[in-house]
């Protein structure tokens, strides 16, 4: 069988004169989602019509390097800059633009292309059918109505357009209309999705995990392995001007009018003086067929990264059909297709279809992975994949060599056919605006205008031009002014209780209903819609929906509940609905009804499922790659300003040092970091002062620092990347009024401080120990301290124990806590106070880390909820607990007129956590975890009554959060509410008294497990257990600098012992030199990054854990050195070579001798300066080959 080809394409086209017009010359391509995939070009085309030609090994000869090599193809320049060809051979307008009559439909999709245009007219796509892209029958989600009658063009609910109101504007804003729309049996809702981006799946598995199952599917050829860049960017969607412009969780703002800024001028770039046309043909187009497209914003206006880029542009990273049903995500030979049509910007990719590219890829990025930047993980990714197709934007010029990481996802295993066919007849299109006067820039704009956000944005839609952004009502609505946008919240509700007009209003309803019920971290914001509100009317009201989703335990959650109910759509990232609520006569509803009857979910070709037949599962395996060169900038320099600056150097080491425990940073590398790190906060903190840097522009300082740092080494250079050349940022920097971040990371992506506990298996005991609570009032923390301290033997050791208790502590506990550390240092300290948050785990690090302590987190045991540590049998017992009591020293007992409001407080500042993930991240911090027994594993259910009270408490307790925020329940807007639930908490938890106590673990067993489990700890006897966390699993695989066959020790003793037998030389050398004890590991390096490079050591990948038979033929020593000579062999028919000339395994050296001087020996034999025995037969030992 032939090797696979490497391919890197790019092709030549050969082109006839064009016409003036900028029209596509004609042509079809069939793009068939069912295998086999086809391209078809027409049989015969005119004159205008293009040939196209692949450079063929005439023009790319194949040049084998040292060894078998694979062919490879490479793109071509295109030196034709008048070339207006254009995908799928479209048209040329112009007298000799005729067409031939063969062509048939494209179809991408669910999207057709007609067949070719009548003369002088411009192809355009249209819409055909739904198809799906395992290539089954298609169904359509709705059916499609007289769109004359419908207030969404094409959708299926068919109400009536109403008449332009003259007062519409002002009923708009004075929200009139939706107070008196009244939800009754008439009354229908119907959405239509704008936007969304890829939902966001969270592996549970490890990083190996996936790794492990992405190389197996691929081996077997269930799947191809896609890898992409990332840049480090924006989240910006665009679905034309009348489908509006979105950020990740927001529209109408700075940040959409920078991406609809960048946008146009791309359009200008590749189109010249036909982009004006081309940019309304492609708002048009996307109106027209219900199309969204999303892109990595790239810009130096809207705040740092990981560097700033050198110019302002976009990448496409999908293409999205919203249709009348569930999104539609483009394939990447789709979108490559879709961008070289439009000629928009597209990203590197690279296609892995064999074991020996996938398995090369994950070992070049573990030999990258600290030291990486652009050039040497393209090239290197361009040596080891099958396929790879540069992106139009080339990372390195337009953004600079410090490359936030790559993306692998797993996809059909036709993708690399598909690839090739795209890449053959759809070539890179021509930059016909390139050195033509575009105007100003998004920089200069933006420096020129720097009195508001509002400004900014107004100079930002006038450069864009009224051909791409003719309406501006998203940003300064209806009139053109500044506004505020915000509908009533009562639109949510009239939605959910109003009849779905279709199938996809039914599916959001669901989704929404959901997603409140089980109290999701999301937000459902609506606003007015101002490309509505001439058709507003009393019967029928337009909004637009923000889905805007606050942590990321939402979508591990939203996962869950999928699985269980596979007819869920999924939760988008970047989710934005326009909504319609009207009334229907009876006919329409009639009409409604009948259509929604006839509807079937038609889950082909979303992308999300079931994909190309892989299980769900699979489908969706993803993993994200960071290099550590973005990551020292952006999680350890930018995200760590905060701490520096309120909390201190002390604090920020922690903070940092957790990081890199996480990452699985090699040693070397943090001490290198360590170094820089405690540099970087004494100048920095010198030059700012107490006055915070701004996460924004940090670059301004940190840039010239690294410059500066990196000159002094090598090392130094290696460890940060690249630096210098710094854009100035402070003059042009977009104005984000209100500290707005629409990404979200530049404070959020931070993972809180390090554990300051010892990070091996074992607490050490030679030092202080902290015992805190993360619990909730009730947990009997207070009545644990007193049994602890009275416990005979204490904690097992000489160390004094005392407690301190919250409830008597006036002012700053956890300070006191920390004198009360330094007078007694030595000591173990029971905090006996509630310690629920990240902010008091930060202190209580800080603390051990200035004092030299371990720190033990106590918390009562239960099996929480998805989104809690504590279930709700758990917080009916604390509560039943503090009910009880009375004479409380914190004034929580019975007596308290709020003690229920406490409680949920305290429980509250625990969600977003399951207990897992809360377990989890405890003993990341601290190394540690003992548990207090609570509940029995045999009780029954919590009773309906006391299930029901609580979860009415929760709902009330959201209400007044949302409207008082932390106001006293006894006051308020509720305090009526409040009190009236308060009693009937009373009631119903001692009228379920008998139960309550009965589930509860006895006191004296939970006091003895706690005592048994800190007295561990004391004596340095834990072990610390093993957590799945969202951060498990995360690049702790670890740095690679070279491959090597490692051999049993025992097994090259023998052979040294048998030879010394047989051999007088061999003898008499060995007899000194004790290797019987001093030997105690061996094996045969086979390539080193730094001697052979990054792709040498990645395509031993293939053969990773796998035994490898070495023959030892001989021993070479001189009176410095001592190394067997070994010959690798082969491993399932392929044969181990090694990439050093003289292949061996150092046994000895003299010293002061390094071990690398054995290179030598076989030269110093050649030379007669070394003794040469050899072994006959040679000694075989088998070893695993693994990356060190």
């Amino acid at each position: 069988m032939l090797p696979p080809q490497r391919i890197l394409y790019a092709l030549s086209l050969t082109l006839l004169p064009s016409s003036s017009s900028s029209a596509f010359v004609s042509g079809t391509f069939s793009f068939l989602r069912p295998s086999p995939f086809c391209i078809t070009l027409p049989r015969s085309l005119s004159s205008s019509s293009s040939s196209i030609s692949l450079s063929h090994s005439s023009t790319m000869p194949y040049q084998p390097k040292g060894g078998h090599r694979e062919q490879k193809w490479k793109e071509k320049t295109k030196t034709d800059n008048s070339v207006t060809n254009r995908l799928g051979e479209w048209s040329a307008s112009g007298s000799s633009g005729q067409i031939d009559a063969s062509v048939q439909p494209i179809q991408f999709g669910r999207v057709q292309v007609n067949k070719g245009p009548v003369q002088g007219h411009k192809g355009i796509w249209k819409p055909k059918s739904y198809g799906t892209v395992s290539g089954s029958t298609a169904v359509e989600a709705e059916v499609p109505v007289d769109k004359s009658k419908v207030g969404f063009q094409g959708n299926g609910a068919g109400l009536a357009r109403p008449e332009k109101s003259s007062s519409g504007s002002s009923k708009l804003f004075k929200g009139n209309l939706l107070e008196n729309f009244t939800v009754d049996n008439s009354t229908y809702a119907q959405v239509q999705v704008r936007a969304t981006f890829y939902p966001k799946f969270e592996n549970e598995k490890s990083d190996q995990e996936i790794r492990t199952r992405m190389i197996e599917m691929v081996s077997k050829g269930l799947a191809t392995l896609e890898v992409s860049l990332k840049h480090s960017g924006s989240l910006f969607m665009y679905a034309g001007n009348e489908g509006g412009a979105y950020a990740k969780n927001s529209f109408g703002n700075i940040y959409t009018a920078v991406g609809v800024f960048v946008l146009g001028r791309m359009f200008r770039q590749a189109w010249g003086s036909e982009a004006a046309k081309m940019q309304a043909e492609f708002n048009e187009f996307l109106e027209k067929n219900r199309m969204c497209i999303s892109m990595e914003l790239v810009t130096a206006v809207l705040g740092d990264h990981g560097q700033r880029p050198n110019e302002d542009f976009v990448v496409v990273t999908a293409v999205t059909e919203l249709g009348n049903g569930k999104p539609k995500f483009y394939s990447t030979p789709e979108i490559i297709a879709f961008c070289r049509k439009w000629r928009l910007p597209t990203n590197h990719i690279w296609l892995f279809s064999t074991r020996k590219a996938v398995t090369s890829l994950f070992a070049a990025f573990d030999a990258l992975c600290e030291e990486g930047t652009a050039t040497t993980v393209c090239r290197t990714l361009d040596e080891v994949a099958d396929i790879s197709i540069p992106g139009s934007k080339d990372h390195i010029k337009e953004q600079g060599e410090i490359l936030e990481g790559i993306v692998a996802r797993i996809v059909s295993h036709e993708s690399s056919t598909h690839m090739e066919q795209v890449l053959k007849n759809f070539p890179p299109p021509p930059m016909e605006g390139a050195g033509l006067d575009l105007g100003p820039s998004l920089r200069e704009i933006c420096a020129a205008n720097r009195l508001d956000e509002t400004q900014q944005i107004k100079a930002l839609l006038k450069g864009v031009g009224p051909s791409f952004c003719p309406d501006h009502s998203d940003w300064l609505g209806g009139a053109g002014d500044a506004h505020s946008r915000n509908a009533d919240k009562a639109v949510l509700s009239k939605f959910l209780q109003s009849h779905p007009a279709d199938f996809s209003t039914t599916k959001l309803q669901e989704m929404i209903r959901l997603m409140r019920e089980k109290r999701f971290p999301a937000a459902f914001k609506c606003y007015h819609n101002y490309h509505k509100y001439d058709s507003m009317s009393s019967d029928n009201l337009f909004y637009k929906m923000v889905i805007h989703v606050h942590s990321d335990s939402a979508f591990r959650r939203y996962q869950k509940e999928m699985r269980s109910k596979p007819g869920l759509w999924p939760l988008y990232r970047g989710f934005f609905v326009d909504i319609n609520l009207f009334k229907a006569s009876k006919e329409r509803a009639a009409e409604i009804a009948k259509t929604k009857s006839t509807i079937v979910d038609d889950d082909g070709g979303s992308g999300m499922s079931g994909k190309h037949g892989l299980a769900d599962e699979d489908a969706n395996l993803m993993i994200k790659l960071k290099f550590l060169t973005y990551k020292l900038r952006t999680f350890l320099i930018r995200n760590g300003l905060s701490i520096l600056f309120k909390e201190g150097p002390a604090a920020y080491k922690a903070y940092y040092l957790r990081q890199m425990k996480i990452w699985g940073t090699s040693a070397g590398k943090q001490r290198e970091l360590i170094k820089m790190l405690d540099e970087w906060a004494v100048y920095i903190r010198r030059k700012c002062g107490n006055k915070q840097l701004s996460s924004s522009v940090y670059l301004s300082e940190a840039e010239p620092f690294l410059e500066q740092y990196a000159k002094r080494s090598p090392q130094n250079q290696a460890l940060i990347g690249s630096a210098g050349n710094l854009v100035r940022a402070e003059d042009f920097l977009a104005i984000i009024e209100g500290g707005r971040d629409e990404e979200g990371d530049l404070e959020k992506e931070f993972v809180p401080s390090s554990p300051s506990a010892s990070t091996g298996d074992t607490i050490p005991k030679a030092e202080g120990l902290i015992v805190f609570f993360p619990g909730l009032p009730g947990s009997a923390k207070s009545a644990l301290c007193k049994e602890l301290l009275k416990a005979p033997g204490g904690f097992g050791d000489d160390r004094p124990a005392h407690s301190l208790m919250g409830d008597l502590i006036k002012g700053r506990y956890w300070q006191k806590v920390a004198d009360e550390r330094k007078k007694k240092p030595y000591s173990i300290m029971l905090a006996d106070k509630n310690a629920p948050n990240e902010e008091v785990w930060r202190q209580i690090e800080d603390m051990c880390h200035r004092t030299g302590a371990s720190a033990v987190p106590v918390v009562p045991d239960s099996e929480g909820t998805d989104s809690n540590p504590f279930s709700l049998d758990a917080l009916a017992v604390f509560m039943y607990r503090v009910l009880q009591r009375s004479n409380h020293p914190g004034n929580l007992d019975k007596n308290s007129p709020n003690a229920g409001y406490v409680l949920l407080m305290f429980y509250h500042l625990y969600e977003g956590k399951s207990r897992p993930e809360f377990d989890g991240e405890l003993v990341e911090r601290f190394g540690s975890l003992v548990k207090i027994p609570l509940l029995k594993s045999d009780r029954n259910p919590l009773p309906d009554p006391v299930k029901s009270t609580i979860e009415e408490g929760m709902n009330l307790y959201k209400l007044h959060t949302k409207k008082h925020g932390r106001l006293e329940s006894t006051k308020g807007t509720y305090a009526k509410e409040w009190a009236k639930w308060e009693k009937q908490l009373r009631d119903i938890l001692f009228g379920n008294a008998e139960y309550l106590n009965s589930v509860q673990v006895p006191f004296e067993s939970a006091v003895k497990e706690v005592s048994e489990g800190l007295s561990k700890i004391a004596k340095g006897e834990y072990k610390t257990p093993e957590y799945r966390t969202p951060d498990s699993g995360k690049g702790k695989i670890g740095a690679i600098v070279f491959a090597a066959i490692s051999l049993p020790i025992t097994n090259i003793k023998c052979v040294l012992h048998n030879l010394g037998r047989k051999d007088g030389p061999a003898e008499a050398f060995l007899k000194d030199k004790n290797l019987e004890s001093k030997l105690k590991k061996a094996h045969v390096t086979l390539a080193h990054k730094r001697s052979h490079g990054v792709t040498a050591v990645a395509n031993y990948g293939t053969f990773l854990h796998k035994l490898v038979p070495v023959d030892i033929t001989a021993l070479l020593f001189t009176d410095k050195m001592a190394a067997f000579e070994a010959c690798p062999g082969s491993v399932e028919g392929e044969r181990v070579i090694s990439k050093n000339e003289w292949p061996h395994v150092t046994l000895w050296t003299a010293e002061g001798v390094a071990a690398k001087e054995a290179n030598l020996l076989y030269n110093l034999h050649l030379e007669g300066k070394a003794t040469r025995i050899a072994i006959d037969p040679p000694a075989t030992i088998h070893g695993p080959l693994e990356f060190y």
